[in-house]
């Protein structure tokens, strides 16, 4: 049995590797499959990782946490709702089940036949993408919030600096500095 984890991982925090460990130590143990998802994306606020970084965070903590049987894959994305459950077949390897929390993700492949299962978030209003990446732009410390092999990695590929010089997206009428 494999099951598959969608996510952008930007970055890949300590609710990601929660959700790994959850599943790998399940009852039936289903090998996992990660899908770095809009890996084509990368250098802007929401996603400002490359693919190639994204992969790097989760093998080394995955190999940190002693995780076995995960697989990480990076997969475009093609902006077709309709389409995307059929082209995340052709790329990946079989699975047999999915887990989200996202109701998208959910509903396009309960719609395909597939299993769906939401584990339990770990304390989700602290290890939340957006908000982790706000403290790194500020230059605050978020080693409590990532696995010590991903903060070791941001700090190598200055994961902060890149986030200051991007900055948070600006408010509707506010004009961007600069440029």
């Amino acid at each position: 049995m494999r099951g598959l984890f969608v996510g952008r991982f930007q970055p890949f925090h300590r609710g990601h590797l929660e959700l790994a460990r959850a599943v790998r130590a399940g009852p039936r143990s289903p090998e996992l499959l990660i899908a770095i998802g809009s890996a084509e994306q990368a250098y802007t606020w929401e996603n400002p990782f490359t693919a190639g970084e994204r992969f790097e965070m989760i093998a080394r903590a995955l190999a940190e946490a002693g995780l076995d049987g995960v697989r990480v894959v990076p997969v475009p994305d093609i902006s077709r709702h309709a389409l995307w459950v059929r082209y995340l077949e052709g790329l990946l390897p079989p699975f047999d089940l999915v887990y989200s929390h996202n109701p998208l993700t959910q509903l396009l492949f309960e719609r395909a036949g597939y299993r769906v299962r939401t584990p339990p978030l770990v304390r989700r209003a602290r290890y939340e993408g957006v908000q982790i990446r706000a403290r790194l732009a500020r230059g605050a410390d978020v080693s409590a919030l990532v696995p010590p092999a991903v903060a070791a990695y941001l700090e190598e590929i200055e994961g902060a600096e890149r986030l200051r010089r991007l900055g948070p997206p600006r408010s509707p009428g506010r004009p961007r500095r600069g440029r």
